[in-house]
């Protein structure tokens, strides 16, 4: 009796019916979907069983790493993104590049250490600010970005719903913090002592990076002229610190200027 010849399709690997269910409880999107088409182009290659399971692993790893890297973004809160790739270093050449570009591998965080970005206004501090959340978040760090101004009324506002200790227990638990534009407008007394013992809340704890218009001769002003409340914070900030300064004309003017021309 004749042996049945059997079709190619008969003989392709079946599925089988619980897999994709377990899968899904299993929480493997990445396997669900490429399970299939990598199992025919591991065929092709005749690869092992341990190279096609490695693949589909290191696939399912790479996407959660990608979920991850954007929620760190999106809780970061950063007004606009800013890369330093897109920083124009030319139209600042006072600026430090290189200590820049080695700030931007994010050692300063795991030293706990702080960075003050001093500067007119216009000449890319929030930029260089952002970049530098930004990088951090990508690396893995937890990080958020605040106005003076905004740290200022969320402390007012956690202070008015005695939430002061949830506050600062969801601050402690960040590894970088920006202070964007210290200086840019008056503080009244409770809005110093709040970034007072912001400040301190920080130290050794969490890295910040200020921007500000102000040399430190001038930071009593913003602190409601208490000369000594701001040497005591200012004490603790420089105690671990990167300085950047930065000269130069405004961004924005130049942009006018080329304008008009």
């Amino acid at each position: 009796m004749a042996t049945k010849q059997r079709s190619s399709k008969e003989l392709q690997p079946t599925t089988p019916p619980h897999l994709e269910n377990d899968l899904k409880r299993l929480r493997l999107p990445i396997f669900l979907n490429s399970y299939d088409s990598l199992s025919l182009e591991c065929s092709r290659e005749e690869t092992t069983y341990v190279e096609y399971l490695a693949r589909l692993t290191s696939a399912e790893l790479s996407e959660r790493d990608g979920k991850a890297v954007q929620r760190r973004v999106n809780a970061a809160k950063v007004p606009t993104p800013k890369e330093l790739s897109d920083f124009d270093f030319q139209a600042v050449p006072s600026l430090n590049k290189p200590k820049v570009l080695e700030l931007g591998r994010c050692g300063f965080v795991g030293d706990r250490t702080n960075i003050v970005i001093i500067g007119p206004p216009g000449v890319g501090k929030t930029h260089l600010s952002i970049s530098l959340c930004l990088s951090a978040c990508r690396i893995g760090y937890r990080a958020k970005f605040f106005t003076a101004s905004s740290i200022v009324n969320t402390y007012r506002e956690a202070r008015e719903g005695r939430e002061v200790s949830r506050l600062e227990a969801s601050l402690r638990k960040l590894d970088v913090i920006v202070i964007d534009e210290l200086g840019y407008l008056p503080i009244d007394r409770c809005g110093a002592e709040s970034l007072f013992g912001f400040f301190s809340l920080c130290y050794e704890q969490v890295s910040v990076i200020v921007t500000t218009n102000l040399p430190f001769a001038q930071w009593p002003q913003t602190f409601a002229g208490d000369e000594r409340m701001t040497g005591a914070l200012l004490d603790r900030l420089t105690h671990r610190v990167e300085i950047l300064a930065i000269e130069g004309d405004s961004y924005r003017v130049r942009q006018s200027r080329q304008a008009r021309r």
